[in-house]
């Protein structure tokens, strides 16, 4: 393992100080030549099992499963896992989910909008109701193993128990990430248009964060008062998180930018090469997914992860 000290860490505003800590460090904890393990799930789906103690060894394990081309997932329930599925051509896509340990069982949960297939469903959170929320762009068209798509790039809100599914935004160039606040009173959604799939790059298009708020109107929840959160000023938005104080993570080409709740952008992790995802480990750690590595970063102590709240 190797550990760089916080030359890793730029700050554009003071408050970066209060999240980093005294101590920042970036480690690389595991690393293959072989394919890109850690791109966001990968096409093969690998498992890191990371022991936390104070000297951690960490070892990868390749789970043998058939779901097609693997994006992002998360923790479902207690026992399983929610994967989005980017497909092929002749491949069933959507979200699948897998049990955590052996034999890992797979389902396919959902599959389409009212009969109309999926085009490359890409990231996905769940509320605390049980709902499941994802994104669904057309990068997999784009990038040559999905088929003309059938739907327009949209958000979508599935809810398990009774099967309903609504499409709640539309409107984006490429939408991606998408997490919500602490309070789950804001959804935060990254659009990667300024890079389209098939790798033309457009400076002019959007490489932004949308902020929407969670309402309710006649009953139902809703997607209003959409405005820019931020843009970045490297890259694009990928993958996105969000901590317990409701600052807002995101990884943007070689890089983590952190954002105040407010917008304001307080500094860059640099990592080197492609960031696309990460997410928060224990006390101040963050596990960055960066295509042929997998880097632990350490930040403050009292940075608290919003998903898991550890």
């Amino acid at each position: 393992m190797s550990k760089t000290t916080n030359t890793s860490f730029q700050a554009h505003d003071e408050q970066f100080s209060a999240i980093i800590g005294p101590d920042p460090s970036l480690e690389l904890l595991a690393e293959s030549h072989d394919y890109t393990f850690t791109h966001e799930a990968s096409q093969k789906v690998c498992t890191t099992h990371v022991d936390l103690s104070q000297n951690p060894e960490v070892t990868c394990k390749e789970i043998p499963t058939k779901i097609p081309m693997a994006n992002r997932g998360i923790n479902y329930g207690k026992h399983h896992m929610l994967f989005c599925t980017q497909g092929s051509m002749t491949e069933l896509i959507g979200l699948y989910r897998m049990s955590m340990t052996a034999p890992y069982e797979l389902e396919l949960v959902k599959q389409d909008f009212f009969g109309r297939p999926f085009n490359s469903v890409n990231d996905v959170v769940v509320y605390t109701d049980g709902s499941v929320w994802f994104t669904d762009p057309i990068y997999g068209y784009e990038q040559g193993y999905r088929p003309t798509p059938c739907l327009p790039n949209q958000v979508y809100w599935w809810c398990p128990n009774n099967g309903c599914i609504r499409a709640m935004a539309d409107g984006f160039g490429r939408l991606n990430g998408i997490c919500f606040s602490p309070d789950e009173k804001v959804v935060y959604i990254t659009d990667t248009d300024r890079v389209h799939g098939d790798g033309t790059i457009d400076n002019q298009r959007v490489s932004s964060i949308y902020a929407f708020d969670l309402s309710i109107s006649h009953g139902e929840l809703c997607l209003t008062n959409c405005r820019v959160f931020a843009m970045a000023d490297q890259g694009i938005p990928d993958g996105i998180k969000c901590d317990l104080s409701e600052n807002i993570y995101s990884g943007c080409g070689d890089r983590i930018n952190t954002w105040s709740s407010g917008g304001t952008l307080l500094g860059c992790i640099l990592i080197g090469g492609e960031v696309a995802n990460f997410c928060f480990g224990r006390n101040g750690e963050i596990f960055a997914l960066n295509e042929h590595r997998l880097w632990r970063v350490q930040l403050g102590t009292r940075v608290k992860g919003a998903l898991l709240g550890i």
